[in-house]
């Protein structure tokens, strides 16, 4: 069972796998987007860090409800409220349980990209955070390491892609050959995830 101290692990792994890889970010999003993916993503996990290390949450879900509304409020661009949205909406999904399953936060998250795919009206294969998302919530079913695994491919796989949605898309075909930021920092939340399971 996970609780509320997972959650909040779960966020500052996530943190600092970000401003790890903040650099690499921000390069893949020089050639398809604004440059600016690293930074966001790092002032907006922090933030996140900072919010439920001064008010710990009681629950996972009101963990997942607080960064992402920090994230909506903190992080630029289209980033920013598609993390925030996912997050919120996994949140809500695990209602006020003290603890949750794998498989509730499973449920959960496939929830959050739902209303993901809505709000951004994307698909797998359009190039963007969905094409890490998805594998990994799939792959959840088996451990948190094959998550961690199957998101990574899936932004690997972001590469020969044409981006169909996002500031990408606006490049048409000189988007193929990068791989997309989004999906990249997505895998990362999956690869933090595996971290504080083991």
């Amino acid at each position: 069972m996970l609780d509320a101290g997972f959650f909040v692990r779960w966020m500052a792994a996530a943190a600092g796998l970000v401003d790890r890889e903040a650099e690499r970010l921000t390069e893949l999003d020089s050639a398809i987007g604004d440059a600016d993916h690293g930074s966001n993503m790092q002032r907006g996990f922090a933030a996140v860090v900072r919010t439920v290390a001064a008010q710990p949450p009681a629950t996972p879900g009101a963990v997942l409800v607080a960064a992402g509304r920090q994230l909506i409020s903190t992080v630029g661009g289209a980033s920013g409220p598609l993390y925030g949205t996912l997050l919120r909406r996994a949140g809500k999904s695990l209602g006020e349980a003290p603890q949750v399953t794998a498989a509730q936060l499973r449920a959960g998250l496939a929830a959050g990209v739902a209303a993901v795919e809505e709000l951004g009206g994307a698909t797998t294969g359009d190039k963007t955070m969905l094409d890490a998302l998805v594998p990994g919530i799939e792959a959840l079913e088996t451990s948190f390491d094959a998550a961690a695994t199957a998101s990574e491919e899936g932004a690997l796989a972001t590469v020969p892609l044409l981006a169909r949605k996002g500031r990408a898309s606006y490049l048409g075909e000189r988007s193929i050959g990068h791989q997309d930021p989004g999906a990249t920092s997505s895998a990362l939340l999956f690869a933090a995830l595996a971290e504080v399971a083991r």
